[in-house]
């Protein structure tokens, strides 16, 4: 009766996920945009090394968001396996945070700087011990643990979001700046040629 009678704080929450589950997945199509942008830009430097550490991580995100809100979801007789089953999502998130930030050091195609740090190795670890220690307190605390939860998946969401963006916007500079880059040879060479001539006539006109 206790274990059937925790079961209705889920219950709750059940719009939420499917709000939030749905969102993760529609957002995951978008990473697959960003790395075909990165296969098709013309930079330089781009290895596997570099989308292990800042590419496959947003997908692992947005998967997490997915299978949180699937968790949630699911018809549960108690909370006891909603429990297990979150703490494991979360320890196994920890562990996949310390390997990206092992990736990220060891890569050097990019020097990150602090705001990477921040969005791929800081707040992704931050959010899954969040969900780990939540889910260990979900018996006793379930009222409260549930928006901290609900606060994890937003922020996987929203890390997701913005390092996707970031990685748009960084290849847009980039290859603009290497556009540039390009075009400053040329247009000295076209420069030159044209102003041969005109010293030829001027030197004509002189004698």
């Amino acid at each position: 009766m206790i274990e059937e009678a925790a079961h209705t704080p889920l219950a709750a929450w059940e719009s939420f996920y499917v709000i939030v589950g749905s969102s993760g997945a529609a957002l995951t199509g978008l990473q697959f945009v960003v790395v075909a942008l990165i296969s098709e830009s013309p930079l330089k430097g781009s290895s596997g090394r570099e989308i292990d550490a800042f590419g496959t991580p947003v997908i692992v995100h947005f998967s997490a968001v997915l299978l949180i809100a699937a968790i949630l979801s699911s018809p549960w007789q108690g909370l006891s396996n909603v429990s297990i089953v979150l703490a494991v999502c979360g320890l196994v998130g920890i562990i996949y945070g310390l390997i990206v930030v092992n990736r990220a050091r060891s890569q050097t195609g990019y020097a990150p700087v602090f705001e990477d740090w921040l969005w791929h190795a800081i707040l992704p670890i931050t959010a899954y011990t969040g969900l780990f220690v939540s889910a260990l307190l979900l018996r006793g605390y379930a009222q409260r643990v549930l928006f901290v939860i609900g606060g994890v998946s937003l922020l996987l969401l929203f890390i997701g979001i913005h390092n996707s963006w970031d990685t748009v916007t960084y290849i847009a500079l980039a290859v603009r700046k290497q556009n540039l880059h390009n075009s400053a040879p040329v247009a000295e060479s076209e420069q030159a040629v044209t102003t041969k001539p005109q010293k030829a006539r001027k030197q004509k006109a002189r004698r």
